[in-house]
Protein backbone atom coordinates (compact mmCIF):
# COMPACT_ATOMS: atom_id res chain seq x y z
CA UNK A 1 0.00 0.00 0.00
CA UNK A 2 1.13 3.78 -0.99
CA UNK A 3 1.94 6.29 1.82
CA UNK A 4 -0.41 9.32 2.45
CA UNK A 5 -0.51 11.41 -0.37
CA UNK A 6 2.24 14.04 0.49
CA UNK A 7 1.98 18.20 -0.55
CA UNK A 8 4.56 20.44 -0.80
CA UNK A 9 4.89 24.21 -0.40
CA UNK A 10 8.52 25.98 -0.52
CA UNK A 11 9.82 29.28 -1.13
CA UNK A 12 11.52 30.14 -4.63
CA UNK A 13 14.27 32.16 -3.80
CA UNK A 14 17.68 32.37 -2.51
CA UNK A 15 16.81 32.11 1.62
CA UNK A 16 19.34 30.13 3.29
CA UNK A 17 17.67 27.72 4.46
CA UNK A 18 14.77 28.11 2.30
CA UNK A 19 11.39 27.94 3.73
CA UNK A 20 9.77 25.13 2.74
CA UNK A 21 6.76 22.77 4.51
CA UNK A 22 5.97 19.33 3.96
CA UNK A 23 2.73 17.93 4.71
CA UNK A 24 0.08 15.28 4.25
CA UNK A 25 -2.60 16.36 2.18
CA UNK A 26 -6.23 14.88 1.61
CA UNK A 27 -7.29 15.77 -2.37
CA UNK A 28 -10.71 16.02 -0.97
CA UNK A 29 -9.89 19.20 0.84
CA UNK A 30 -9.02 21.61 -2.01
CA UNK A 31 -10.82 24.57 -3.19
CA UNK A 32 -10.31 25.77 -6.50
CA UNK A 33 -12.10 28.67 -7.92
CA UNK A 34 -11.32 31.31 -11.19
CA UNK A 35 -14.00 33.94 -12.06
CA UNK A 36 -14.32 35.86 -15.26
CA UNK A 37 -15.42 39.48 -15.22
CA UNK A 38 -17.82 40.55 -17.97
CA UNK A 39 -17.42 44.60 -19.00
CA UNK A 40 -19.37 44.74 -22.06
CA UNK A 41 -22.28 47.02 -21.23
CA UNK A 42 -21.48 49.23 -23.49
CA UNK A 43 -21.71 47.12 -26.46
CA UNK A 44 -24.70 48.71 -29.08
CA UNK A 45 -27.77 47.21 -29.18
CA UNK A 46 -26.52 44.03 -26.45
CA UNK A 47 -26.94 42.89 -23.29
CA UNK A 48 -24.02 40.83 -21.98
CA UNK A 49 -22.28 41.20 -25.29
CA UNK A 50 -21.14 42.16 -28.58
CA UNK A 51 -23.57 40.88 -31.46
CA UNK A 52 -22.26 37.93 -33.26
CA UNK A 53 -23.29 35.42 -36.12
CA UNK A 54 -20.51 32.81 -36.79
CA UNK A 55 -16.93 31.88 -34.79
CA UNK A 56 -15.40 34.61 -36.80
CA UNK A 57 -16.88 37.03 -34.49
CA UNK A 58 -16.28 35.79 -31.02
CA UNK A 59 -12.55 37.83 -30.87
CA UNK A 60 -15.05 40.64 -30.79
CA UNK A 61 -17.68 39.33 -29.09
CA UNK A 62 -15.47 38.36 -25.72
CA UNK A 63 -13.90 42.37 -25.75
CA UNK A 64 -14.36 43.58 -22.28
CA UNK A 65 -13.91 39.96 -20.90
CA UNK A 66 -10.76 39.77 -18.03
CA UNK A 67 -9.67 35.99 -16.86
CA UNK A 68 -8.54 36.40 -13.20
CA UNK A 69 -6.05 34.50 -11.55
CA UNK A 70 -7.13 31.22 -10.15
CA UNK A 71 -6.78 31.23 -6.34
CA UNK A 72 -6.79 27.94 -4.20
CA UNK A 73 -8.12 27.34 -0.42
CA UNK A 74 -6.79 24.41 1.28
CA UNK A 75 -7.29 22.69 4.65
CA UNK A 76 -4.14 20.95 6.29
CA UNK A 77 -3.41 19.03 9.71
CA UNK A 78 -0.62 19.39 11.53
CA UNK A 79 -0.13 16.65 13.81
CA UNK A 80 3.70 15.91 15.65
CA UNK A 81 2.04 12.84 17.16
CA UNK A 82 4.05 9.88 15.36
CA UNK A 83 7.03 11.88 15.86
CA UNK A 84 6.71 12.51 19.34
CA UNK A 85 6.09 9.06 20.01
CA UNK A 86 8.83 8.21 18.06
CA UNK A 87 11.51 10.19 20.41
CA UNK A 88 11.74 12.87 18.09
CA UNK A 89 13.06 15.69 20.32
CA UNK A 90 12.00 18.55 18.21
CA UNK A 91 8.82 17.76 18.30
CA UNK A 92 8.51 16.66 21.91
CA UNK A 93 9.58 20.07 22.86
CA UNK A 94 7.62 22.30 20.28
CA UNK A 95 5.21 20.00 18.68
CA UNK A 96 4.49 21.67 15.04
CA UNK A 97 4.90 24.94 16.64
CA UNK A 98 7.91 25.14 13.97
CA UNK A 99 5.76 24.18 10.89
CA UNK A 100 3.21 26.86 11.99
CA UNK A 101 5.64 29.60 12.02
CA UNK A 102 7.24 28.69 8.70
CA UNK A 103 3.75 29.46 7.01
CA UNK A 104 3.73 32.60 9.09
CA UNK A 105 6.70 33.63 7.43
CA UNK A 106 5.79 32.59 4.38
CA UNK A 107 2.55 35.22 4.39
CA UNK A 108 4.56 37.80 6.14
CA UNK A 109 6.82 40.77 3.91
CA UNK A 110 10.39 39.93 2.83
CA UNK A 111 13.08 42.64 2.45
CA UNK A 112 15.99 41.90 -0.16
CA UNK A 113 19.12 41.73 1.91
CA UNK A 114 22.98 41.22 0.82
CA UNK A 115 23.43 38.16 -1.73
CA UNK A 116 20.12 37.78 -1.93
CA UNK A 117 19.50 36.70 1.55
CA UNK A 118 16.02 37.77 2.78
CA UNK A 119 15.19 38.61 6.05
CA UNK A 120 11.82 39.21 7.53
CA UNK A 121 10.96 43.39 7.49
CA UNK A 122 7.45 43.05 9.49
CA UNK A 123 8.41 43.72 13.28
CA UNK A 124 7.45 47.46 13.13
CA UNK A 125 4.75 47.65 10.01
CA UNK A 126 1.85 46.80 10.18
CA UNK A 127 -1.69 47.56 9.01
CA UNK A 128 -1.87 48.65 5.08
CA UNK A 129 1.67 49.98 5.17
CA UNK A 130 2.79 46.20 5.57
CA UNK A 131 4.67 46.07 2.29
CA UNK A 132 6.95 48.93 1.42
CA UNK A 133 10.16 49.78 -0.61
CA UNK A 134 12.35 47.05 -1.10
CA UNK A 135 9.92 44.67 0.58
CA UNK A 136 8.33 41.78 -1.31
CA UNK A 137 6.16 38.77 -0.99
CA UNK A 138 7.18 35.30 -1.24
CA UNK A 139 7.11 33.31 -4.21
CA UNK A 140 6.19 30.01 -3.52
CA UNK A 141 5.79 26.86 -5.17
CA UNK A 142 2.60 24.48 -4.20
CA UNK A 143 2.91 21.06 -5.40
CA UNK A 144 0.34 17.75 -4.98
CA UNK A 145 0.40 15.05 -6.82
CA UNK A 146 1.39 15.36 -10.54
CA UNK A 147 0.72 19.51 -9.97
CA UNK A 148 3.45 22.06 -9.64
CA UNK A 149 2.47 26.06 -9.73
CA UNK A 150 3.79 29.13 -8.41
CA UNK A 151 1.74 30.89 -6.02
CA UNK A 152 1.46 33.88 -3.58
CA UNK A 153 0.03 32.67 0.25
CA UNK A 154 -2.70 35.23 0.76
CA UNK A 155 -3.96 33.98 4.22
CA UNK A 156 -2.74 31.44 7.06
CA UNK A 157 -5.44 30.60 9.57
CA UNK A 158 -4.56 28.37 12.39
CA UNK A 159 -6.81 26.51 14.97
CA UNK A 160 -5.00 24.61 17.46
CA UNK A 161 -6.63 21.42 19.02
CA UNK A 162 -3.89 19.55 21.24
CA UNK A 163 -1.08 21.10 22.82
CA UNK A 164 1.94 19.81 25.01
CA UNK A 165 2.37 20.95 28.82
CA UNK A 166 4.28 23.99 27.95
CA UNK A 167 1.04 25.38 26.03
CA UNK A 168 3.09 24.87 22.46
CA UNK A 169 0.29 23.06 20.13
CA UNK A 170 1.68 19.35 18.72
CA UNK A 171 -2.07 19.07 16.29
CA UNK A 172 -3.47 22.26 14.66
CA UNK A 173 -5.68 22.31 11.62
CA UNK A 174 -4.87 24.92 9.36
CA UNK A 175 -6.59 26.65 6.36
CA UNK A 176 -4.32 27.98 3.66
CA UNK A 177 -5.32 30.47 0.68
CA UNK A 178 -3.24 31.18 -2.46
CA UNK A 179 -3.20 32.90 -5.69
CA UNK A 180 -1.80 31.54 -8.91
CA UNK A 181 1.02 33.33 -10.38
CA UNK A 182 -0.16 33.20 -13.89
CA UNK A 183 2.99 35.09 -16.06
CA UNK A 184 5.79 33.45 -17.98
CA UNK A 185 7.71 31.36 -15.42
CA UNK A 186 8.56 27.91 -15.68
CA UNK A 187 5.94 26.30 -13.63
CA UNK A 188 2.97 27.87 -14.64
CA UNK A 189 4.04 27.08 -18.47
CA UNK A 190 4.75 23.43 -17.49
CA UNK A 191 0.91 23.29 -15.83
CA UNK A 192 -0.25 24.47 -18.61
CA UNK A 193 0.92 21.58 -20.93
CA UNK A 194 -0.27 19.48 -18.40
CA UNK A 195 -3.85 20.90 -18.58
CA UNK A 196 -3.88 21.05 -22.46
CA UNK A 197 -2.63 16.89 -22.30
CA UNK A 198 -5.40 16.42 -19.77
CA UNK A 199 -8.22 18.50 -21.84
CA UNK A 200 -6.68 15.90 -25.05
CA UNK A 201 -7.33 13.00 -23.32
CA UNK A 202 -10.65 13.69 -22.66
CA UNK A 203 -11.28 14.43 -25.83
CA UNK A 204 -10.13 11.46 -27.49
CA UNK A 205 -11.97 9.21 -24.63
CA UNK A 206 -15.44 11.54 -24.98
Amino acid sequence: MSGPTKGLLFEYGFSVPPLALVFQFNPQQISRSRTVTIKTGNAPGSRGGYDFMTPLDTPRVAQGVELQAESFSIDILLDATDKMNAGDPVAGRFGVQPQIDTLRSMVEPKAQGPAGLQILASLDVGGARAFQRQETASVLVFGWGQQVLPVFLTGVAQKEVMHLPNLLPFRAEMNLTMQVIESQNPFFTADKLRQTAMSALNAAGA
